[in-house]
């Protein structure tokens, strides 16, 4: 497709930057000791300079070395947005290891299929986390666990027991870790960039949870990106610039549109451990000088009705991001009226390193698209039959450029799957590009269900499902939510009438994440099929409709 979004680009972008050589520890090392002085993280009122976290992180990466953990072997990390998330990761990196990002919500039986696929045997914990560490311990081929506890690196190191009886993987508190590491001398590690700096993971329209192999290029590719579109519209005046960083690292948008983003230009990421809270959110926001900030659709409208949020000082900052699901125009108009700015929208897969598209930073007001493709992005809209589609017609959107991953982790089939024949990424999403190049999304061409940003996947929660002994089959479907956009919703036919949705509903969260639990659960008498047996998603989803609160 002609690239006919250039015409719209803001003249201060550069359609072709240069990616930088080398690898992202590289990064990593240079942008720390450039900026040693300034805050690079902030936490529960505990700021980290990026010469702390460099050292800290140079640490973390002796102490693997000196357990014998070799370059590229996976280190699984399973933290919420604390001090110890930048630490562990620019640590595995610098140690030339592949970085796991884990939700740290992860039940027994999500951890065993994640943590096993990746082969990790070094895995970083969050305390709080355990009791699905501990159940899932006799499944998964762990060497060593890290456990970071609640106050890690808030102040004083404090005396921890240890964990475990002997048998199974070795126990350490991260603060003895760093002790240990501090004293091992650290040599640069040589790391070829087309080799995989991070294992993030997604779902598949299976239902199984893939590996997307981002490339220490990808990444550098991806940056470069973010750096071209964003970086000539930061006003200097604000510079040290902090972004709030509610959106969790172990996210693909948090992570690179966040922690990395931030590492370029020298700025501090506020972290945000837990945006349910939106009390304290709000709190940190009135007390703390912040230049950007990003979120969801979901996120924005929840700040929106919170009793204090005009309390909140937005003077200082010039741009509020949003993407993983679509933003409501009630909520751009809403935050217009509160702050005085638009809401920037984004759009960007796992797959892709984070951005394919972005509304300009120009001031331009929201259209209702998901902006522009990136810099060195190319679309395609295609049909079908994968033949390419005119200026405004709908198809799958398919993109091609160097921050589309290298393939899926030890899953070449899949990889296939996902790729065309001359080498674009389908996305499964169906949109159209308009006569100015902006791109709007239309539908979803998987069943995919999108909840607060996460992709939940029908599949597998029918899988759980239909493991209980009273449910004889199990359909689950998007059901419109007024605070999460949609919400998985199940409906179920029964193999033993005693069955109840309470039972089911409790079944099911000792099984799948919160937000994976359907919502609404339906009892039928029978599911709709076609002739040869499929159960008809489409007319179930026509009926869950109704079903919306």
């Amino acid at each position: 497709m002609d690239p006919v979004w250039l015409k719209s680009y803001p003249r201060e972008v550069n359609p072709a930057p240069v990616i930088r050589g080398g690898s992202v520890a590289e990064l990593i090392v240079e942008h720390c000791e450039r900026f040693a002085d300034r805050e690079a993280f902030w936490s529960r009122g505990r700021s980290l300079s990026f010469g702390e976290c460099l050292a800290a992180a140079r640490a973390f990466a002796g102490w693997l070395r000196r357990e014998g953990v070799a370059p590229g072997e996976r280190v699984a990390i399973m933290l919420p947005n604390v001090l110890a998330f930048p630490v562990a990761s620019y640590g595995a990196l610098l140690g030339g290891h592949v970085v796991v990002n884990v939700n740290p919500l992860y039940t027994a039986r999500e951890l065993s299929h994640q943590l096993g696929d990746a082969g990790a045997r070094t895995l970083v914990v969050w305390e709080p986390a355990l009791p699905a560490i501990e159940q899932a311990l006799a499944e998964l081929r762990l060497e060593r666990i890290v456990v970071v506890a609640p106050d890690a690196l808030l102040g004083p190191a404090p005396a921890r027991a240890p964990r475990g009886n002997g048998a199974g993987p070795a126990w350490h508190a991260l603060e003895a870790v760093l002790a240990a590491g501090a004293a091992e001398p650290l040599a640069p590690v040589a790391v070829d960039p087309q080799s995989p700096a991070f294992l993030q993971y997604t779902g598949g329209t299976t239902g199984v949870s893939k590996g997307a192999v981002l490339t220490h290029f990808n990444v550098l590719a991806d940056l470069a990106q973010q750096l071209a579109w964003s970086a000539p519209f930061m006003p200097a005046r604000l510079a040290p610039h902090r972004a709030v960083t509610a959106l969790p690292l172990y996210h693909i948008a948090a992570l690179m549109a966040g922690m990395f983003r931030q590492l370029l230009h020298g700025g501090s990421c506020i972290l945000i451990a837990s945006p349910r809270n939106l009390d304290e959110l709000v709190e940190t926001m009135r007390t703390e000088r912040f230049t950007t900030m990003g979120g969801i659709n979901t996120l924005y409208a929840a700040l929106l009705n919170h009793p204090r949020i005009r309390e909140v000082d937005f003077s200082q900052c010039w741009a509020s991001g949003a993407g993983a699901s679509a933003t409501q125009q009630a909520v751009v108009d809403g935050w217009q009226a509160l702050t005085g700015m638009s809401i920037v929208e984004g759009y960007g897969m796992t797959e892709t390193c984070c951005y394919i598209s972005q509304a300009s930073l120009d001031g331009r007001p929201f259209n209702g698209s998901v902006g522009l493709p990136y810099p060195l992005t190319e679309i395609s809209i295609r049909d079908l039959d994968e033949r390419e589609v005119g200026i405004g017609e709908p198809g799958e959107i398919c993109v091609r450029g160097p921050q589309v991953m290298a393939g899926y982790w030890n899953r070449p089939d899949e990889t296939a799957k996902a790729m065309t024949e001359d080498g674009f990424l389908r996305s499964g999403d169906i949109g159209s590009i308009d006569a100015d190049g902006w791109l709007r999304i239309s539908d979803r061409k998987k069943d995919m269900i999108l909840v607060s940003g996460f992709n939940v996947f029908p599949n597998e929660i029918e899988a759980v499902l239909l493991t209980h002994p009273k449910v004889l089959e199990a359909a689950v479907v998007s059901v419109p939510d007024r605070r999460s956009g949609e919400v998985p919703g199940a409906f179920v036919v029964r193999r033993d009438p005693s069955l109840t949705a309470a039972e089911l509903h409790a079944f099911c969260a000792a099984q799948l994440t919160a937000y994976k639990c359907p919502k609404r659960i339906e009892f039928r008498d029978a599911l709709p099929k076609t002739p040869v047996g499929k159960i008809l998603r489409r007319a179930l989803r026509d009926e869950a409709r109704q079903l919306g609160s």
